[in-house]
């Protein structure tokens, strides 16, 4: 695929992903490990068939470059779990997770010594200070849902709070550091995102060993659910839990989701693809405003400005307009 089909399947498979997500979170709000699981289980089982061809064909990439990638995958992730132990806000914490663009391009320049043009570093701050008023406009009414988070008063309080946002500051750049080190495999080893894929979430099974006992929980839940009434003329359907379904659902686009970012991160720089996942976040979260009809501000609208006019900078549209206009203009006079 070049690579603007593969961006285009990112943001279709990403942005129908949240849709299931949002249905089965809607009906059992612990269900982040199963999905978690089945999304890995699903994509380790047919890369074993159809990338490694059941272990016979050799990985290029060395198993201990893969394994580095697994543990900065789980170290961002408990960091990122943990810091809810920590007087930390759920509107806090997705503004964090919204900084990711910054966070790399702070990482490109520090490690590859990278520098960028005035108008890019405009861009990548009008993309975050967009996603970040947008998220902090939707994230209202679940500060409220949960009757906030304020920090308490007292030291020890705040020295908690501040351990907190240490802890999603490092989770945020160990993150950036994450892509960078993929970029300069593919640099190193060639571009083998197929492999890439497999066998990072294959060595990451074992991981889920220590989340068993809520996964057989939320298994329990997920086939006490009725099935859907929509389905009820097709007889293998009629009877299947419809969160089974929705989770079938879910790991299918995550699939199509994350086998595309692997081949993005193969075919452009890791700033380009923490880009495009920005807008595809941006992207997911207006979709899931307008879904389920919350309502879509001014914060969002200036969100929305923000952002877009963000990427029109930062891909330099404008640029490679009057460039393909230009040739046209002197045909003609």
């Amino acid at each position: 695929m070049g690579k603007a089909a593969t961006i285009l399947f990112v943001f279709i498979g990403c942005c129908s992903n949240v849709v299931f997500l949002e249905l089965l979170v809607k009906d059992e709000p612990a269900s982040g490990n199963i999905i978690t699981c089945a999304q890995f289980i699903f994509i380790a089982v047919h890369g074993f068939i159809f990338t490694v061809d059941f272990g016979r064909r050799q990985n290029v990439v060395p198993i201990k470059d893969y394994m580095v990638l697994v543990v900065m995958f789980f170290i961002v992730n408990l960091l990122n779990n943990l810091a809810f132990g920590f007087k930390i806000s759920m509107p806090l914490h997705m503004i964090f997770r919204s900084g990711g663009l910054i966070a790399n391009m702070i990482m490109a320049i520090i490690v590859l010594g990278r520098r960028y043009s005035v108008i890019k570093y405009i861009s990548v701050i009008m993309i975050t200070i967009g996603t970040v008023i947008c998220t902090i406009a939707s994230a209202e009414k679940l500060e409220e849902d949960s009757g906030g988070n304020e920090v308490s008063e007292g030291f020890s309080h705040i020295m908690t709070w501040l351990l907190g946002i240490a802890l999603l500051t490092f989770a945020l750049f160990m993150s950036a550091r994450m892509g960078i080190f993929q970029e300069c495999l593919y640099t190193h080893h060639g571009k083998h995102p197929r492999e890439a894929l497999f066998y990072i979430h294959a060595l990451s099974l074992p991981g889920f060993i220590l989340t068993g006992s809520s996964i057989v929980n939320s298994a329990s839940k997920y086939s006490a659910s009725s099935p859907l009434p929509m389905l009820a003329a097709v007889p293998v359907l009629a009877s299947v839990p419809k969160l089974w379904l929705f989770l079938l659902g879910n790991v299918l686009t995550q699939y199509v989701c994350i086998s595309s970012v692997f081949t993005l991160t193969s075919e452009c720089s890791s700033l380009t693809v923490t880009l495009v996942l920005t807008l595809r976040k941006f992207l997911s979260l207006i979709f899931s405003i307008l879904y389920f009809q919350n309502p879509f501000t001014l914060y969002h609208w200036t969100g929305t400005v923000l952002v877009f006019g963000g990427t029109l900078l930062f891909t330099d549209v404008i640029g490679k307009v009057k460039e393909a206009i230009g040739p046209t203009r002197e045909k003609y006079e």
